[in-house]
C-alpha cells in the first residue's frame, strides 16, 4: 500500500477512535527544538521533570531503528465545569486544573494510540511503531507542531483554531512512509493577554517559560515552596490554566465528544478540608484516576493548606492545628503553623511558641519563628508610630 493511502486509512480510522486531530510528520531531528532546550538548560529554565538526554528527546531515530514518519495526534478536552459546586464559607473548595479532569489522559491517548498500532500492523504487516504521551522522550509540542496540528503560542500551549489549546497530545513514530503536513501559520500576533495574565511571572519572553516559576510546575511539587508563590496558588490544587483561559482562541472552546473526559464536578472541585486528613488509600480511591494524583497526595494536601489561607478560613483551623501537631511530615506540620498564623494573625502567637517548643523539626522552627519575628517587628513599628 502506498503511504497517501495508508494515510487516508489511518486517517480516517482515526477519527473513528475519537482522535480529534491527525497530522503527520518526518522523523528528521528537531534541531531548533534542541537549541531550544539547551538554552532553557542554561538559564534554569527547565523543571526537572524532563527526559534529560536532549538528542533523545529531539532525534526520532534513536527510539525508534529506521524511523520515517511520525504520526502527531490531539484529542480536545472540557473547558466547563457543568453544575459545579459553589463553595461558601466553612466549605471552602480546591480546583484540579482541565486538564486533569477526566481519565488521567495518559490512559485515554494511550488507548488510541495503541488501537492505532494495531490498525498500522493490519494494514502493513511486519511494520515497526512506537508511541508516547507525554512523559516519552519526544517534546509532545514540537511534533505537534511541525505536523501542523496547530501553532505554538506565547504560552507555549499548541494553539489549534479548530480546538483553541484545550489538547492532549501523543504522538507514533513509525518506519512507514506517509506524506507529512505542513506547519501552520504562528497567528499570536501582537496579543500578549497569557504573558500580563501568568500570576507568577513565567512567561519570561513569547514562547519562553520558566518553568519553575510556572503555577502548573508549582503544584506538582512535594516540597515547602516559598510564600509569595503559596499566595499565588490561590485556590488551584493541581494544574493553572490561567494563560489559557485568557487566550481568544480558546473562546468558546468546550469540548464534549469524548465521555471518559467529562469532569465529575465533586471530583475535580473538593472541599478543602477534609483533603487535609486523607489516608494514602483514601487518596488513591477518590482521586487515583486523574493525571493530577500522579504526585501522590502530599501535593494537593499543600496546597489545600495554601488554599484555606487565601480564603482566610477560620473555619479550618481546628484541622490545621491537628495537622500541625500530629502529622509525620515536618514541612506539612511547618506549613499548617504557617497557615494558622497567617489566617488568625498576632493572635496565634501564644500557639506558635508553644509549638516551637515542643517540635524541633527544622521547617518548623524556620516557619513559626519567621512569624514571630514578622509579628514583633509590626509591633516595634506600631510603638514607634505612637
Amino acid at each position: 500500500m502506498d503511504g497517501s493511502s495508508l494515510k487516508a486509512q489511518l486517517q480516517a480510522y482515526a477519527t473513528e477512535i475519537g482522535i480529534d486531530e491527525f497530522r503527520v510528520t518526518t522523523a528528521d531531528p528537531f534541531l531548533v527544538m534542541k537549541q531550544r532546550l539547551i538554552q532553557q538548560q542554561e538559564k534554569g529554565y527547565a523543571s526537572g521533570f524532563e527526559e534529560p538526554d536532549l538528542d533523545r528527546r529531539t532525534t526520532p531515530t534513536l527510539l525508534l531503528d529506521d524511523a520515517v514518519s511520525i504520526i502527531a495526534i490531539a484529542v480536545a478536552y472540557p473547558s466547563k465545569l457543568k453544575d459545579a459546586p459553589r463553595g461558601k464559607e466553612g466549605e471552602r473548595r480546591g480546583i484540579f486544573g482541565r486538564s486533569s479532569w477526566g481519565l488521567d489522559y495518559h490512559q485515554a491517548l494511550k488507548n488510541r494510540l495503541m488501537l492505532l498500532e494495531e490498525k498500522i500492523g493490519t494494514l502493513s504487516p511486519g511494520s515497526q511503531t512506537r508511541s508516547m504521551v507525554d512523559t516519552g522522550e519526544l517534546v509532545d509540542r514540537a511534533v505537534a507542531e511541525r505536523a501542523g496540528i496547530g501553532f505554538s503560542g506565547k504560552n507555549c500551549s499548541i494553539i489549534s483554531e479548530t480546538h483553541g489549546s484545550y489538547l492532549y497530545l501523543g504522538e507514533l513514530i513509525t518506519d512507514c512512509y506517509l506524506p507529512p503536513d505542513e506547519p501552520v501559520e504562528e497567528l499570536c500576533g501582537s496579543c500578549t493577554k497569557c504573558m500580563d495574565a501568568c500570576p507568577t511571572d513565567a512567561l519570561v519572553e513569547p514562547g519562553v517559560i520558566d518553568a519553575k516559576r510556572c503555577i502548573s510546575f508549582i503544584t506538582q511539587t512535594k516540597t515547602l515552596i516559598p510564600e509569595d508563590f503559596r499566595y499565588a496558588l490561590g485556590n488551584r490544587l493541581y494544574g493553572c490554566d490561567t494563560c489559557q483561559q485568557v487566550c481568544p482562541y480558546n473562546r468558546k472552546k468546550h469540548a464534549t465528544q469524548h465521555a471518559e473526559l467529562q469532569p465529575d464536578p465533586e471530583q475535580v472541585k473538593p472541599l478543602l478540608i477534609p483533603l487535609l486528613s486523607l489516608s494514602n488509600r483514601e487518596f488513591k480511591t477518590r482521586f487515583g484516576s486523574l493525571s493530577g494524583a500522579w504526585r501522590g497526595k502530599k501535593p494537593i494536601q499543600r496546597n489545600a493548606v495554601c488554599a484555606l489561607v487565601h480564603y482566610q478560613d477560620r473555619t479550618a483551623l481546628d484541622a490545621l492545628r491537628t495537622m500541625a501537631e500530629t502529622d509525620q511530615r515536618e514541612d506539612m506540620r511547618a506549613l499548617a503553623i504557617w497557615a494558622i498564623g497567617r489566617i488568625s494573625g498576632q493572635e496565634a502567637e501564644g500557639y506558635v511558641q508553644e509549638r516551637l517548643s515542643v517540635d524541633a523539626a527544622n521547617d518548623v522552627q524556620v516557619e513559626g519563628t519567621r512569624l514571630l519575628d514578622e509579628w514583633r517587628a509590626e509591633r516595634a513599628v506600631s510603638s514607634t508610630d505612637v
